[in-house]
């Protein structure tokens, strides 16, 4: 029997991008990386825990912030080189900057436009940590 791991197309860095999708609204919330154990332990745990590229190790969602992402349903797409995560946003933010979604802004007018509003400050949030956990 073949490692369900094994049947992901992981880029040369050993990752592979997962895109976090509010489970009943279809929302697009974030995307982060995650490496094999990150994927292995979102299946385990049945939360979402992503590879942090910038601090070189895991990362729980919601670890700091209390903004957990349960884990509904996770897929893989057609090349197999992307991951969707089906989630339960708990708290409503899965933003750093205090907003539902990391995808805020929209191209209008020849510039990016801020439509959505920041539901909580991220300095209440994030308690004299980096606003990414």
């Amino acid at each position: 029997m073949t490692d369900w791991l094994d049947d992901i197309n992981w880029n040369s860095d050993g990752l592979v991008p997962a895109i976090a999708q509010d489970h009943k609204t279809g929302r697009v919330l974030m995307m982060a990386w995650m490496n094999r154990e990150a994927l292995t332990l979102t299946a385990t745990e049945q939360r979402a825990i992503y590879w942090s590229r910038s601090r070189g190790k895991l990362w729980r969602k919601g670890e700091e912030s209390g903004h957990v992402q349960k884990l509904h349903e996770l897929r893989l797409d057609c090349d197999a080189d992307v991951v969707i995560l089906l989630v339960e946003q708990l708290g409503g933010i899965a933003c750093h900057t205090g907003r539902e979604s990391c995808f805020y802004r929209v191209y209008a007018d020849g510039a990016w436009q801020t439509v959505d509003p920041v539901l909580k400050d991220p300095h209440a949030i994030y308690q004299g940590g980096h606003p990414h956990e």
